[in-house]
Order: structure tokens, then sequence, then C-alpha cells
């Protein structure tokens, strides 16, 4: 089981659920009820997911008995973000070489 916080956090969000679930969030806060509404699942599974993004740190609950609210907190995906911007160069040098090439393909066509 990944135990540092970026393996948590893109094991959390390698889920189309959880993901849906964090787009909701983003919105505001909302409860299990809420979050359940979109799926056929199950108040227990959608409380799992819940707890998958809890312990990747991308969720916290409110803490009335009755009421507990789960709300966003984006800082490990900022994080990923981060982590994913070092890729950033080696996109743009291998998309520059091959938009070079095409352009170099396409000026061979019309000559």
């Amino acid at each position: 089981m990944p135990t540092d916080q970026l393996s948590r956090t893109f094991a959390a969000l390698a889920d189309p659920t959880r993901r849906a679930m964090l787009a909701r969030l983003a919105q505001g806060e909302a409860t299990v009820g809420e979050l359940a509404d979109p799926f056929p699942l199950t108040f227990a599974a959608v409380s799992k997911h819940l707890g998958v993004l809890e312990s990747a740190g991308l969720v916290s609950r409110g803490r009335d008995a009755r009421y507990r609210p789960a709300r966003l907190d984006a800082r490990p995906l900022a994080a990923a973000s981060g982590w994913i911007g070092d890729y950033e160069r080696f996109w743009k040098d291998n998309l520059g070489a091959i938009d070079a090439l095409l352009t170099t393909l396409q000026q061979g066509e019309t000559e």
C-alpha cells in the first residue's frame, strides 16, 4: 500500500468515481447523500470512497454527529500538479520536435 503523500494522492485519483466526487466538492461541501446522488452506489460504497479520499488528505469531514459534510482540501492536488509539471519541459521539447518534423514534411510536399 502506498505510504507517501504523492502515492496516496495518485491512488485516490485513479478511480473515476472519486474524481467525480472531488469535482463535486470543488463546488462546495456536501453530505454523503449528496455525493451518492449521481451514482448507482450505496451510502456504504460512497463512504468507502470518501475514506480513501480522506486518507489521501483530499477531503476532510465535519465533526457534527448528525451532519458530517465533506470538504475538498486541494493541497495534495497542488503537490501532484507540481510533480506532473516537472515533466512539462519533456513534453514541450518532444512536441516541438514533432512540430518541426511536420513543418519540414509539409514544406517538402509543396516543393
